[in-house]
């Protein structure tokens, strides 16, 4: 089973909003939010709050990717987002994660006992390419509880 069809089995929003996994390695997630009215806002693109959902997905893509072999020993929690949005976005969009720090230099932290924070940052794009929003999750491995 792929890190995409992982997500949609078991995040019941990527499954709602109907989210299409392109690209899932360490180095890039690539999702899809395709054009949905039921999912619109008011001027008849896709609504912040599926834009906000897809980035978000893409970065939990993405640190699945990266860090999916830790899995035994923490868990991936989302600490904080921040998301600009910077053009009307009409039609499907796509957005692009990228991990803000190498994932050895994260792992070394868990090593060390420490719960690492990283960012990752997300472009979402519209057809034509252009940038409609930019956006940042800050994510941490959370050690699992010893016995």
């Amino acid at each position: 089973m792929s890190i995409g069809e992982m997500l949609a089995a078991t995040v019941p929003m990527a499954r709602t909003l109907n989210l299409e996994f392109l690209e899932t390695t360490a180095d890039q997630a690539v999702v899809s939010l395709p054009d949905q009215g039921a999912y619109h806002n008011h001027v008849g693109g896709p609504h912040a709050g599926a834009m906000f959902t897809l980035g978000e997905s893409a970065s939990g893509a993405i640190v699945l990717a990266a860090f999916g072999d830790q899995l035994s020993r923490a868990v991936p929690l989302a600490v904080r987002a921040d998301i600009a949005y910077k053009k009307l976005a009409m039609g499907a969009v796509t957005a692009t994660a990228t991990l803000g720090r190498p994932a050895a230099e994260v792992v070394a932290e868990l090593d060390a006992g420490q719960r690492p924070e990283f960012p990752v940052t997300i472009e979402i794009r519209r057809a034509d390419g252009a940038v409609t929003g930019e956006m940042t999750v800050v994510w941490t491995l959370r050690p699992n509880q010893q016995d």
